[in-house]
C-alpha cells in the first residue's frame, strides 16, 4: 500500500483512497492530507436511463463500501464522468472512440461530475461536485495526434485537462480539482462533517 509522507493536522485520522488513480492520490498529497491507498474493483457501467449525477454518486458509493476497512477509518471514493448532451462520456474504448468523444467537446461547453463518497463504519457523507469545461475547436489533425497519445487511455471524456488537452481548454468553471478527477475542497468539506474535530 502506498503512504503520502504529509504533515496535516488530523494526525490521529486513519484515510484510505479507495483508488488506483495516480491523479487522486496527487492531488490529495498536494493537499496534506495522509493517507494509504487501497484500490477497489465495482461495476461502473452506467444502469438503463440512469441520470449522470445518480451515477457518479452510486458509483463512488459502491466503491466505498466494497473497501475493507477498521471501523475507525475513513474510507475514501470517487467517480468522475463527462456530460455532453446529457450524455456520459466514460473512459475510451480505443483511439477512435477517443476522436468521437473529442469531436463532441470540441468548440462545446461540457460539464465534468465527480460523485465523491466517505465512509466511516457504518456512516456516509456524499456529494457531487459539477465544473463547466469550454473546449476551444479542435481540427481534425487536432483530435486524430491528442486520440493518438496515451493521454485519452483512462480518462472519461478522454481528455486529461492537467496534460497535452490543456491546449485546447478556453475556460473552467468551478473546481480545478474536479477536472482532474477529485474535488478537493469537497473532500474537506465531508471530512469535517464524517469526523468532526473533538
Amino acid at each position: 500500500m502506498y503512504h503520502a509522507n504529509v504533515t496535516v493536522p488530523r494526525r490521529d485520522l486513519t484515510l484510505i483512497l479507495a483508488s488506483a488513480s495516480p491523479r487522486r492520490a496527487e492531488l490529495l498529497s498536494a493537499a496534506g492530507f495522509r493517507f494509504s491507498v487501497s484500490p477497489v474493483e465495482v461495476d461502473e457501467r452506467p444502469l438503463d436511463d440512469e441520470p449522470p449525477r445518480d451515477y457518479v454518486l452510486r458509483v463512488a458509493r459502491e466503491k466505498a463500501r466494497a473497501c475493507a476497512a477498521p471501523a475507525d477509518a475513513v474510507v475514501l471514493a470517487a467517480d468522475t464522468t463527462v456530460i455532453v448532451d446529457g450524455r456520459i462520456l466514460g473512459k475510451p474504448e480505443d483511439a477512435a472512440d477517443a476522436a468521437r468523444m473529442l469531436r463532441l467537446l470540441s468548440g462545446r461547453v461540457h460539464q465534468v461530475l465527480t460523485g465523491v463518497t466517505l465512509r466511516r463504519g457504518g456512516t456516509e457523507a456524499s456529494a457531487v461536485e459539477s465544473t463547466a469545461v469550454t473546449f476551444d475547436r479542435m481540427t481534425e489533425d487536432e483530435i486524430a495526434w491528442y486520440a493518438a497519445t496515451p493521454e485519452p487511455a483512462d480518462k472519461a471524456g478522454a481528455y486529461a485537462v492537467q496534460g497535452l488537452a490543456s491546449r485546447f481548454v478556453l475556460r473552467i468553471d468551478g473546481s480545478y480539482s474536479n477536472v482532474v478527477g477529485l474535488p478537493v475542497a469537497t473532500v474537506r468539506r465531508l471530512l469535517a462533517e464524517l469526523s468532526p474535530e473533538p
